[in-house]
């Protein structure tokens, strides 16, 4: 599942406007490292593969970030995420859907609704490898 080294923009604007997502999505990372609701690592990817459209240095740095690197180097290359990631990400979703019934008080449907997305995205991140296969 390794991905291959994705050719810069081809246009100048096209690289300013992954450049600025890059950086929006490193942003909402950061954020998300903070806040229950927001989830952080899916960020990280999404902003490591805007730089690697827009700045092969930002992309570097990221990637060789020594807290934030390793997680998307495995999941770039092997689709892996580390165990503490996948309940760090079970139990943020977890608090955040307490939260979200305790502050929004949604109606039966909503609610459901809710659940059933984020036990989706629960079953797929538990449900990829842990480790890499070799």
């Amino acid at each position: 599942m390794s991905e291959p080294q994705s050719a810069l923009a081809k246009t100048r604007t096209m690289r300013v406007v992954y450049l600025l997502l890059g950086l929006v999505m490193t942003a909402l990372g950061i954020i998300g490292a903070f806040l229950p609701l927001m989830p952080t690592t899916i960020f990280l990817i999404l902003a490591a593969w805007c730089f690697s459209k827009s700045s092969r240095r930002l992309e570097a740095w990221l990637l060789g970030h020594p807290v934030l690197g390793p997680t998307i180097t495995n999941w770039r290359t092997h689709g892996v995420i580390a165990p503490r990631a996948k309940a760090m990400a079970c139990g943020g979703m977890a608090l955040g859907y307490v939260l979200f019934l305790l502050g929004a008080h949604p109606n039966l449907w909503l609610a459901l609704l809710v659940a059933a997305i984020l036990g989706a995205c629960a079953v797929y991140v538990l449900t990829r490898p842990s480790e890499p296969t070799a």
